[in-house]
């Protein structure tokens, strides 16, 4: 899902005050970690993800490989720190602005 600019600015001020709830560490994405995103982005929608990868690079693969893989869209990273959403199809707790 492409997400416009004003869109973005909506989704990041309503995650500032989340808390990391998936954080990656040095094993990387795995199988596991997807399922455990799947089914954390079904219930929140927006999360955060803290990636505790050694550069910025690495970071950047993971959190490209991440939003591929679950279908989520990026919505912003600061450091370590990656915000995603996903909306659900059904009853979606998030009322996305109009794309400007």
């Amino acid at each position: 899902m492409h997400l416009a600019a004003s869109q973005k600015r909506f989704l990041k001020s309503q995650a500032h005050s989340l808390k990391p709830l998936i954080i990656i560490g040095d094993k990387g994405y795995t199988n596991a970690l997807e399922a455990e995103l799947l089914k954390t982005l079904d219930q929140h929608e927006l999360i955060k993800v803290r990636v505790n990868a050694g550069d910025r690079e690495q970071r950047a693969e993971i959190i490209e490989q991440m939003c591929k893989s679950s279908g989520a869209s990026l919505v912003g990273a600061i450091g370590h720190v990656a915000i995603v959403f996903l909306q659900r199809a059904k009853d979606s707790n998030i009322d996305l602005p109009k794309a400007k």
